[in-house]
């Protein structure tokens, strides 16, 4: 029973038809959870069953999950049932749990959001973004640290030439930097001096750059995954063969 249950989670070529179903019905459940929170009266009894419905659905996947962590993890140990609870996504699938489950008060109902994290853990090309990140992890934790220097200095030129009624605080320049750097500018707050304009075209042409970096990064590493599966693909066709 317990092979099934990890076949029919973590999509094993015996079981991949059940597999794919329930992945989508778990996604599924996951988004419709997370609708009573688009509305600003979410007391009706509709959005408090289903609240209840999804809750329960999602905590029992979360029990098969940890019922099958050791063959997940190739580890027949019972020290491995002890582990999975702690892991990141299993503290996360519980943390967006506890709120409607009473264990937490009503102030932590924000961390319901973290149920769409199960488009994570079932999706395919969710898997494979998040494989992304990880392998690019520190290429792309350099290039954060690149953009979070340049936002601190140019915020700290600004604040030095522009006058004080236009940037009363640093950290009203900081919040220039950044929405500049994100090419976002919301214009509530922007250089009116000769000095701080200058200042702020050569800003949004090194903001560019810098912007544009990780978005390479991310492709570079999204087709090698890609490149990849198909490697492996290949691999088990000619071993079936």
């Amino acid at each position: 029973m317990r092979r099934y249950i990890y076949g029919l989670i973590h999509n094993s070529d015996a079981h991949r038809r059940d597999g794919l179903c329930y992945d989508w019905f778990i996604m599924v459940v996951a988004i419709i959870s997370v609708v009573p929170m688009m509305f600003r009266d979410n007391s009706a009894p509709i959005f408090k069953a289903l609240e209840s419905v999804t809750v329960y659905i999602l905590f029992f996947d979360y029990i098969l999950r940890w019922m099958t962590y050791d063959m997940s993890m190739k580890n027949n140990s019972i020290w491995a049932f002890f582990i999975y609870p702690f892991t990141p996504l299993a503290l996360m699938d519980i943390a967006g749990l506890l709120p409607t489950l009473g264990l937490l008060p009503s102030s932590f109902m924000i961390l319901r959001v973290l149920r769409l994290v199960k488009l994570l853990q079932y999706s395919k090309s969710c898997r494979r973004v998040l494989n992304v990140f990880r392998k690019q992890g520190r290429t792309l934790a350099s290039v954060l640290l690149i953009a979070v220097a340049y936002i601190f200095i140019s915020a700290l030129v600004m604040f030095i030439y522009e006058p004080a009624e236009n940037f009363p605080t640093f950290f009203d320049a900081l919040y220039w930097a950044t929405t500049a750097l994100t090419t976002v500018g919301y214009g509530d707050i922007y250089p009116k001096s000769d000095i701080g304009q200058f200042i702020s075209m050569i800003s949004s042409f090194f903001g560019i750059a810098i912007i544009a970096m990780p978005a390479g990064v991310v492709t570079a590493g999204f087709m090698d995954e890609l490149d990849s599966e198909e490697k492996e693909k290949e691999r088990e066709a000619e071993g079936n063969e």
